[in-house]
């Protein structure tokens, strides 16, 4: 009888593409997958760690698996672990201890586990890997679009994350890798594909060759059978001209790009360790937007930074209201141990918070619905994604959620649309035939 393995991912997607992988090496091994809240013999939790909230959420998913079945294996992986080893250690439910890049060695650590009977909460040092741990085609799939890991690690160290001392220094992925992936993919007849690391803009900065972000792409868009390239998050400092100039002439680059912004306000952004002025990103703005006849921008902004006057949060409303992002992921700032941020002065009081950041709230969904009410009457191109009652759903290039009254199944399909109204959040077309 096969032994059953139980999964619980938390955080990026870069978490779900390494639990895809970690799942088919139990495939590959004998091993059935169960949901997590199925009676399993092993009991894998992937954790996160970019706040305090992860880290608690982590805590109490690892230990329901106990409580599910006492006699289980309970294995946790991922950044908490690697951030917060003397905590994990002390958790008497956890048999098993594996660091980011011992995933890959996930089933052959728990058979000699189970071979030994004695715990293994040793955990190597991720800061000394310098070479991407190389998974193979695991092709993590989220509904009809696929999520490509070309990067690991980060090197810019802001002085609000934990992320790099999780994930360590830059890794890149070697090229020919990826493109023996992406070319599987496109044999499965997906049509879009997402890529993503922990800092991409970064992809090739540790490869003794001058390869760069862009090369990988303009090879990616040579690929037959892929219809859609969606850029995950980009540091802003990569929107260079001859990054546009050269990536606006790859027709399969969606034209949406979600920037990390953090804060529009230059004095802010130098607590917080940043790179750049917020005039350099407006600069980048107006490149994609001279560059991309329908680009949509989106961006995550943190509000009650340690030292956030009213005066510099007025700025980056003031700021904000200028540019005009399609989407804002508002952030309340969140102190996280061992960042330098946790112990500055002036920590900001939660009412504020809630307050500054209801204010983002309200100017994103106006911008929102801007955006939207001003496609009515346009044709677009959606690539469909699921039903939803009767009704199926899907995305613009332009990552527009769009829905359409229909008995058809068209999950994979892109279809032309002509978009008729916006009824409060959600756009509504027609199949155009």
């Amino acid at each position: 009888m096969k032994q059953k393995v139980a999964f619980y991912t938390l955080g990026c997607k870069v978490n779900q593409y390494e639990t895809n992988a970690m799942k088919q090496n139990f495939i590959e091994k004998g091993y059935e997958i169960v949901e997590y809240e199925e009676y399993a013999d092993i009991y894998v939790i992937n954790t996160c760690t970019v706040t305090n909230m992860s880290d608690r959420k982590s805590r109490q998913v690892l230990r329901r698996a106990k409580q599910i079945n006492s006699k289980s294996i309970v294995v946790v992986t991922g950044c908490y672990v690697q951030v917060a080893k003397e905590e994990i250690e002390k958790i008497k439910e956890i048999d098993v201890i594996l660091g980011n890049n011992e995933k890959k060695e996930i089933v052959d650590k728990i058979e000699d586990y189970i071979n030994k009977n004695q715990k293994q909460k040793k955990i190597t040092d991720v800061m000394q890997k310098r070479e991407f741990v190389e998974f193979g085609n695991t092709t993590y799939t989220e509904k009809t679009r696929a999520v490509i890991k070309i990067q690991d690690g980060c090197d810019r160290f802001c002085s609000y994350c934990i992320i790099p001392y999780a994930r360590g220094r830059v890794r890149s992925r070697k090229i020919e890798n990826i493109l023996e992936e992406v070319k599987l993919i496109s044999k499965k007849e997906i049509k879009e594909i997402v890529i993503t690391g922990i800092h991409i803009a970064s992809y090739g900065k540790d490869f003794k060759e001058d390869i760069k972000l862009i090369d990988l792409l303009e090879k990616l868009n040579e690929i037959d059978g892929i219809k859609r390239i969606r850029l995950g998050s980009l540091e802003p400092s990569i929107i260079t001209n001859e990054f546009v100039q050269r990536i606006k002439k790859l027709e399969k680059i969606c034209d949406q790009f979600h920037l990390s912004l953090q804060s529009a306000c230059n004095s802010t952004l130098e607590r917080m360790n940043r790179k750049y002025k917020i005039e350099e990103f407006k600069e980048a703005v107006k490149l994609l937007r001279e560059n991309y006849k329908n680009v949509l921008l989106t961006a995550d902004v943190i509000v009650g930074f340690p030292g956030e006057t009213e005066e510099e949060f007025n700025t980056t409303y003031k700021n904000l209201d200028e540019i005009k992002f399609y989407k804002m992921h508002i952030f309340k700032y969140s102190q996280r141990k061992g960042t330098k941020a946790a112990i500055m002065k002036n920590q900001i009081d939660g009412k504020i918070k809630d307050e500054r950041s209801q204010k983002l709230i309200e100017m994103s969904n106006k911008f929102q619905q801007e955006y939207n009410k001003a496609y009515i009457g346009k044709k677009v191109e959606v690539l469909f994604e699921e039903r939803e009652n009767e009704f199926v759903k899907g995305h613009t290039s332009n990552f527009i959620e769009v829905k359409v009254e229909t008995k058809e199944n068209l999950d994979n399909q892109i279809k032309m649309v002509k978009i008729n109204k916006i009824d409060k959040e959600n756009v509504i077309g027609e199949l155009i035939k």
